[in-house]
């Protein structure tokens, strides 16, 4: 993604939104992207993230979740809430999402999987969710 495609997302449209890689480059214009549609913005870093336990605390403090269980099924149950963050709609931006994945491939393929069911439950409530995790720039290939 290079800073042009940033302003070509239409971000306020939910029809659009969904799980996106990008590099730590992109998720400035991002971030403004998202603030310019009126999202609510919550930047998580997870930079020496290295598995469950790390990433539900990472999100829970980033989010200011209420407490419920420590589990992928509590996260599932609050991402497709967020009653406490009223917002016409919602952007992730997880940097370093690589040392995750690095760390513990299993929970990162869990979080993808629940950040994708987020995703389609809040499209069928016409409300944006984006979420996009920054890789390693050496993880895209080169743009011919």
């Amino acid at each position: 993604m290079n800073d042009d495609d940033a302003f070509t997302l239409a971000l306020d449209d939910p029809r659009q939104a969904g799980v996106f890689f990008v590099t730590g480059d992109d998720l400035d214009a991002l971030a403004a992207s998202a603030l310019d549609a009126d999202l609510l913005l919550r930047r998580i870093d997870l930079r020496d993230c290295d598995g469950k336990d790390a990433l539900l605390a990472r999100l829970q403090d980033a989010l200011a979740m209420p407490p419920s269980g420590h589990n992928w099924d509590a996260l599932s149950d609050r991402l497709r809430d967020l009653s406490w963050l009223p917002a016409p709609g919602y952007a992730l931006l997880l940097a370093n999402a690589g040392d995750l994945r690095d760390a513990d491939e299993t929970s990162f393929d869990t979080l993808l999987d629940i950040l994708d069911v987020t995703t389609v439950d809040w499209q069928q409530r016409n409300v944006p969710f984006w979420a996009f995790l920054a890789l390693p720039e050496s993880d895209f290939p080169p743009l011919a």
